[in-house]
């Protein structure tokens, strides 16, 4: 195998580890302190009604269900984190992804925060940055520290990847 290919199949495992740990982190929230996750049937209502024309809702749990909603949530919700991974890697031109450090990771995981902020909480009718919410500061530092928490991922799941990575070589 190349080292073009291997940086690509080390972002995807990158990619799905730090989403699994992102869910975790949210199982974690769940469990301890009954804080809610995002639901991923939601995203996948969202991406159902796509194909219809409708970008944005008023309310995304008001917009009628579809089927599959939730399997297609989920997926979705794993590849984005494949794609933000894989986008990571070519930024850092895959020499990360064989020296993996922490703060290239964190910095990247808080960056994209800035996807539901500004694309994902306005098509699900929450406003930028959830400020149609009940509680926006509170919907926004949960929205920040999950995606943190991505980051952490990302370099705790590169570190298992480069070690693959340097006995392929």
């Amino acid at each position: 195998m190349d080292i073009e290919a291997s940086y690509i199949l080390g972002a995807i495992a990158v990619g799905i580890g730090a989403t699994l740990v992102m869910d975790l982190w949210n199982l974690f929230l769940k469990r301890m302190f009954s804080i809610p996750s995002l639901n991923y049937c939601l995203v996948g209502r969202w991406l159902r009604h796509m194909p219809g024309g409708t970008l944005r809702h008023a309310s995304i749990t008001a917009a009628p269900q579809k089927p599959f909603e939730c399997t297609v949530g989920w997926i979705a919700h794993y590849t984005i984190g494949v794609v933000f991974a894989l986008v990571f890697v070519v930024l850092t031109s895959g020499d990360w992804l064989a020296r993996p450090t922490l703060l290239p990771a964190l910095l990247y995981g808080i960056g994209t925060v800035l996807f539901p902020f500004f694309i994902m909480q306005p098509s699900f009718g929450l406003g930028i940055a959830a400020s149609r919410t009940p509680k926006p500061t509170q919907a926004r530092l949960k929205s920040l520290v999950t995606h943190t928490v991505f980051g952490v991922g990302l370099y705790v799941c590169a570190l298992g990847v480069s070690s693959v990575l340097q006995h392929t070589w």
